[in-house]
């Protein structure tokens, strides 16, 4: 069923980490409904929408890094950076 795609643990590392951020995200939602606020992007957001343009910041920050690199090369850097620019979007952005 699943063979389409080529699990290493670096992958479904990545899409747990997005699983549980989506049901935090729910969860904080149902509990302290969010206002929109201007940060640093061009745009008055909400914690929804940074969530989903930090996640879409992640995905390319994670296929440069797949780019600039090497086959084979550790995968754990790139995914680092995504996280960084994930939390500084969800943070000021």
């Amino acid at each position: 069923m699943l063979t389409w795609m080529y699990w290493t643990p670096e992958v479904a590392i990545f899409f747990i980490c997005v699983v549980v951020m989506l049901a935090g995200m729910t969860v904080w939602e149902l509990r302290a409904p969010t206002v929109e606020r201007k940060g640093f992007l061009p745009i008055a957001t909400t914690r929804g929408d940074r969530l989903f343009i930090g996640l879409l910041a992640a995905a390319y920050v994670n296929l440069f890094w797949l780019a600039v690199t090497r086959e084979g090369a550790n995968v754990w850097p790139g995914f680092a950076a995504s996280v960084v620019v994930l939390l500084v979007v969800m943070w000021r952005g």
